[in-house]
């Protein structure tokens, strides 16, 4: 029976290797969190502008919401996910259950309240700092929503970075509404699941390996990006 040791060096193996079955999990990994990050960003970063920047009935309870949406758990997204999509379901015709569309659906309902929040956040303090010369200008919304989104990049990608972590760690969401299926739904944390459960440790090591490798990428960037922000304030 293969030890911790040998499995370790195994899945070292694989890595090196680029043994096929890895780096198409990987990719499908990427490929799905990336998109999903993208959709995320479309919805969440304009969402967070207006709550930043608009004044209208309800705007502190529909904050509220979004802030708690952060915490939302994955199991509960991937069931309603998967009730949407399922034969009989309202979007069932779409036939998306246990693809990686709906997998993608899945994460982007996740992160978009992360994306959102966070830049309604930052974008908020920007506001208080610029609202009177903004005013003074005479500053149109769209002109106060522009300024502060280019001003606060940096902080921004911040959150779609942090939103992209999110996505990749995600596991109880996927899982139900992409069911694993090999060569078609698995991903790098479902994979890992469900080779540990076999007793597959290698190829779990090898995934486990790579997806710390991005985790401390993202947050390597994360940190570059927080640095690059602070030299632009003090420019």
């Amino acid at each position: 029976m293969p030890t911790l040791s040998d499995s370790f060096l195994t899945a070292l193996g694989l890595i090196v290797s680029g043994d096929a079955d890895l780096i198409e999990i990987v990719a499908l990994s990427l490929r799905v969190s990336l998109t999903a990050v993208l959709l995320a960003a479309l919805i969440g970063l304009p969402l967070g502008a207006v709550l930043a920047v608009v004044r209208f009935p309800g705007r502190g309870l529909l904050i509220v919401v979004v802030n708690a949406l952060m915490g939302l758990p994955p199991v509960v997204v991937g069931l309603v996910v998967y009730l949407t999509f399922s034969a009989s379901g309202p979007l069932g015709v779409l036939e998306f259950l246990y693809t990686p569309a709906a997998m993608i659906v899945a994460q982007t309902v996740l992160v978009t309240p992360i994306i959102a929040a966070l830049a309604r956040s930052t974008l908020a303090d920007l506001l208080g700092e610029y609202d009177e010369t903004l005013r003074v200008l005479g500053a149109n919304r769209f002109d106060v929503v522009a300024t502060l989104l280019w001003d606060g990049r940096f902080s921004l990608a911040t959150a779609l970075l942090a939103g992209l972590g999110r996505a990749l760690a995600e596991v109880g969401a996927v899982m139900l509404v992409g069911g694993n299926i090999d060569h078609v739904t698995r991903v790098m944390t479902t994979a890992i699941a469900l080779e540990t459960s076999r007793g597959a440790l290698p190829l779990a090591l090898g995934l486990g390996i790579v997806l710390l490798l991005i985790t401390l990428v993202l947050n390597a960037v994360v940190l570059g990006v927080r640095n690059r922000m602070e030299a632009h304030a003090h420019a």
